[in-house]
């Protein structure tokens, strides 16, 4: 089993390359980034302090800065999107973020993605909360081409844009490796369709509630001609609970990833620490 840690980066907090750099150092193998671009006010989202979200959610920075920071202080970590909202963003300028990062790290970015929640961030980038799936697949489709054709084109209900050029192309082949954000098994065909990744939500922290979902995801990628174990499965950790990893472990999840809180640099080395020891005693 692989360990990663994810943080809202704020700038509050540490630097992103600071921790990065850190996470590193201890053995951790991934460094993972959220987004939201704004909160529209509402009494879904009424501010800092207010109720509802934790301050952490209005103040993340942009993934993209975050993960070229950690890059750029960093060899052979792992640098991922936890999730990016495809949704919210230009196919193909995101299209070519990704290459950027990709190429521009050396092969080590990891491309998570979702669908989003809030119905009220995404109109205010255009798109219609009940078309977001058909609007994420599209996306996906269409920077699948950028990535892998000198003159690609797209031609979709959401996505359309005739013959282009577009520099960087990744320096994973054909493309970084996507990880779909779902809950099983509503989202199972997503993950089979588009993912080489999965990131399964533990609901009320239970490693049962994404076990118990293997042996349909498994099924699902042999009826689709795919190898059961050509979906690389990490499950988000917070809070931290020793046997909560050790059942994921025992049960062939691929990686835990730590959500850390977004402290001070010290309080926030502290975490990093207490997830390193543990790290030892399930290796």
């Amino acid at each position: 089993m692989n360990f990663g840690i994810s943080i809202f980066p704020t700038d509050y907090t540490i630097g992103p390359g600071d921790l990065a750099a850190a996470a590193e150092q201890r053995g951790f193998d991934s460094f993972w980034v959220p987004e939201h671009s704004h909160f529209p006010v509402s009494p879904l989202t009424p501010g800092h302090d207010e109720g509802g979200l934790p301050n952490m959610y209005y103040d993340v920075g942009d993934p993209f800065v975050s993960l070229g920071m950690a890059a750029q202080a960093t060899t052979d970590l792992l640098l991922g999107t936890s999730i990016c909202l495809v949704v919210q963003r230009d196919p193909i300028q995101l299209a070519k973020q990704v290459a950027t990062l990709d190429a521009f790290s050396g092969g080590r970015f990891q491309f998570g993605v979702g669908g989003g929640w809030n119905p009220l961030e995404m109109a205010n980038h255009g798109t219609d909360y009940n078309e977001r799936l058909a609007i994420m697949d599209e996306r996906i489709e269409a920077m699948k081409c950028i990535w892998a054709d000198d003159q690609a084109e797209y031609h979709g209900k959401h996505v359309d844009f005739g013959p282009l050029y577009a520099w960087p192309k990744p320096a994973q082949k054909p493309h970084p490796p996507i990880h779909v954000a779902v809950n099983l098994p509503q989202g199972i065909k997503r993950v089979v369709r588009q993912g080489d990744g999965w990131f399964p939500l533990l609901q009320d922290g239970n490693p049962d509630s994404v076990i118990e979902q293997l042996p349909a995801l498994h099924e699902a990628l042999s009826a689709a001609g795919r190898r059961p174990d050509s979906v690389e499965v990490s499950a988000y950790i917070c809070p931290l609970d020793e046997d909560v990893v050790l059942k994921l472990r025992d049960a062939g999840i691929h990686r835990v990833i730590f959500l850390l809180d977004p402290l001070a640099p010290d309080a926030t080395l502290a975490q990093l620490d207490e997830r390193a020891a543990l790290i030892s005693r399930c290796a």
